[in-house]
């Protein structure tokens, strides 16, 4: 696991910890072109009332506008739980360089569906910082319970 890795996940942790005090599904996202940051995102399915504003689809929506095209085939996005079916065909769609993410998500995850949800160009990382991008989600589901 490079350096990287681990601070750009714990900015996405970050964001992560801004949707749990939103109320949201602790998720967050952080898009990387190079070392530079061109989106810092996090659920925002209950505000918008949306069931598509998820972080990864945020993140996708911010860095595509910054970069100014559809294709993010230069790019690395972090994000704290494994990507779901829908997040994973968007990121395909945009043809992610790379996606990495911290805890798998054993009832959602594009795993559990089928791992060709992600373009075939892309790189995926797990397990970056696994403990505690699960730590957050338990604690987030203990408190509604």
């Amino acid at each position: 696991m490079r350096d990287n890795d681990k601070y750009f996940m714990n900015l996405a942790l970050e964001e992560a910890k801004k949707s749990c005090e939103m109320g949201e599904i602790p998720i967050g996202a952080v898009i990387v072109s190079g070392d530079n940051i061109i989106a810092r995102c996090h659920n925002l399915t209950e505000m918008l009332c949306d069931p598509t504003a998820h972080a990864e689809m945020q993140a996708i929506t911010t860095a595509t506008s910054f970069l100014g095209g559809k294709y993010l085939q230069s790019c690395t996005i972090y994000v704290t739980i494994e990507p779901c079916p829908m997040c994973a065909s968007a990121l395909y769609w945009a043809q992610i360089g790379k996606v990495v993410y911290g805890a798998k998500d054993e009832k959602r995850g594009y795993s559990v569906i089928s791992d060709k949800l992600m373009h075939p160009k892309t790189e995926v990382v797990s397990g970056v910082l696994e403990n505690e991008c699960a730590e957050i989600m338990r604690k987030f589901f203990k408190k509604l319970r």
